[in-house]
């Protein structure tokens, strides 16, 4: 039975009901008389108290046992509804499987986040990473569930690719240190699994990918990763107005399901952020979405350009972070899909509109965060796609199936890009994305 569990049916539990529990030590004080010592089991970020009493402190050494070490406790559990724990653990049993060495980098003492990220294979055992990461795992499985329950395929997107989804020449080389590429050709890291979930939309109708991309980014910023996950589903039949619809419905979704089944780590996390966080991700669950042109942002950014570092905002710009959060933060407060960008700041496979001058393409924005989802209605016509291909001078042969799915029953499909450590990051209240992943990548840093 784990703490969780306890937690969740504890009106099941019975007063000296028989348990046995295994976890870790995350504080031991008391004396010879009494000694309480409070372990986590990794279920929960809620903790279990265990009372040893007289003589059983001597027969387990229980003084010497360290913040850290593992343990094996069986015993009777004693209903505690007055006290601040709901229940407690008499221990008549203990094993202590493995102490700790003196030199635990994880103690009682203020660790700073910093120093932290120093050890990405300890972190995991202070209260803030074990929410973190149960809040990850329970997005992760709410946006499976989601797509499985509305008959989405999941496609397994391949990690090496021959293709730049994206255009931007930001890929990391797949290289055997030979004289001769391994796959006879340049291979990279995938940067999206769009253009092959593309693919299989014509033949399928609603699929998406949920893969680890991989960016060359030389960013040392707190929103960006060398390596990240990316939710990607991709619909055949769909326009703009339907996946945006689609992708407010699915962050709604999977940010309800997960406040309200995981309760004591949002609770937690929302304490760590002065109890604004709750409020903030429910304000965004009970608001509507708002759409707005870009064109329109624009205009109403122009008021407010002193306050920004990038000043000059002209129709053209790519609107960057400051401008996002300003429009969800203070313009909108709350939610906004901003569509129709200019075509000449977003990639080649959008949808071009009949102003030739935007593209049917949108970005989530949240408070707090700005953009969460960028996605587009894609380009369906295949003398406008190469038109756009040549514009960009982007290589037609490694594309050339991409632009072969136009010519063989293509029907119009939309999709989007979730960065799922962008989403882990606007739920938990976390500001660096480098603690939302268990193992962060970055520029000119791996551990592990």
């Amino acid at each position: 039975m784990t703490i969780k569990t306890m937690l969740k049916k504890i009106n099941t539990l019975t007063d000296l009901q028989e348990i046995t529990v295994e976890g870790w030590v995350i504080s031991n004080r008391g004396n010879d008389k009494i000694r309480f010592i409070t372990i986590n089991d990794g279920s929960s970020v809620s903790n279990l108290q265990v009372v040893i009493k007289g003589d059983l402190n001597n027969q387990f050494n229980t003084d010497k046992i360290l913040m850290g070490a593992s343990l094996k406790v069986s015993g009777q559990l004693h209903l505690t509804p007055e006290a601040k724990q709901p229940f407690e653990l008499n221990a008549s049993n203990l094993v202590l499987i493995n102490n700790v060495a003196e030199d635990f980098p994880i103690q009682k003492k203020e660790t700073t986040l910093d120093f932290l990220r120093e050890i990405p294979h300890l972190r995991h055992r202070t209260n803030l990473f074990r929410a973190v990461m149960i809040i990850r795992n329970s997005l992760l499985f709410e946006v499976h569930k989601y797509f499985q329950e509305h008959e989405f395929l999941n496609v397994a997107a391949p990690i090496i690719t021959s293709n730049d989804g994206e255009g931007a020449g930001e890929t990391l080389l797949v290289d055997d240190e030979s004289k001769d590429y391994f796959f006879k050709q340049k291979a990279f890291l995938g940067v999206t699994g769009q253009l092959h979930a593309e693919s299989y939309a014509a033949g399928f109708k609603k699929v998406y990918t949920f893969a680890p991309t991989f960016r060359a980014e030389n960013s040392h910023t707190s929103r960006h990763l060398a390596e990240f996950w990316m939710i990607e589903p991709e619909v055949a039949f769909y326009r703009l107005n339907n996946i945006i619809d689609l992708a407010d419905d699915l962050l709604k979704n999977a940010i309800r399901n997960t406040i309200n089944n995981h309760p004591d780590e949002m609770a937690f996390l929302d304490n760590l952020q002065n109890n604004e966080l709750l409020p903030t991700l429910n304000k965004f669950l009970d608001k509507k979405l708002t759409v707005i042109e870009y064109k329109d942002v624009v205009e109403k950014l122009k008021p407010f350009a002193e306050q920004f570092e990038e000043k000059d905002i002209h129709f053209g710009m790519d609107l960057a972070s400051e401008h996002e959060k300003f429009l969800s933060d203070k313009i909108v407060n709350g939610p906004v899909a901003v569509i129709n960008y200019p075509k000449d700041i977003k990639a080649f496979y959008m949808y071009q509109n009949e102003d030739n001058q935007t593209v049917a393409a949108f970005d989530l924005l949240v408070p707090g965060i700005g953009e969460l989802i960028g996605g587009s209605q894609r380009e369906e016509r295949y003398d406008k796609l190469l038109q756009r291909m040549n514009e960009l001078k982007i290589p037609q042969e490694p594309l050339k199936w991409y632009l072969d799915l136009r010519r063989f029953g293509y029907a119009p499909s939309s999709g989007f890009g979730i960065g799922f450590e962008r989403l882990v990051m606007y739920v938990t209240g976390v500001s660096n994305i480098r603690d939302v992943i268990p193992f962060p990548r970055v520029a000119g840093s791996i551990k592990m």
